[in-house]
């Protein structure tokens, strides 16, 4: 779920793999695609829309890539998918197929990803599926 930056507007992702705006505080659905896209997100958490398709290799499916984190800055992009790959993208990038500006490979799903920002550093935390 993201605020846009003068909290106008609210989007998320459903499980139906739909990207959803909503008016705040009114709660209507906004479906104009041409306001939409000329809203600026404070964050970025989705891993739907225009400004991600290159987040999604050839083979992936819909439930591949699990969460998505933009920088502070809104240059990078960092995503965590059921293969536990954490996988850092240029943002936006609209394009598809585009290749990773780096990659980790962790033991396990990734379904949370932040960014932290110190002074001119970034810091990503990574929490990995809990499989009890």
């Amino acid at each position: 779920m993201d605020f846009s930056a003068d909290s106008s507007y609210l989007q998320v992702s459903t499980g139906s793999y739909k990207r959803q705006v909503y008016e705040v505080p009114s709660g209507k659905q906004l479906v104009d695609q041409a306001v939409i896209d000329r809203i600026t997100w404070a964050t970025w958490t989705s891993v739907l829309g225009d400004e991600v398709i290159g987040i999604w290799s050839r083979h992936a499916e819909k439930a591949d890539v699990n969460c998505a984190c933009v920088s502070h800055s809104g240059i990078n992009l960092v995503t965590g998918d059921d293969f536990g790959m954490v996988k850092l993208f240029d943002f936006p990038c609209p394009e598809k197929f585009v290749r990773t500006c780096f990659c980790i490979i962790t033991t396990s799903t990734v379904d949370i990803m932040v960014f932290y920002c110190f002074s001119r550093r970034h810091m990503m935390e990574i929490f990995p599926s809990l499989n009890l």
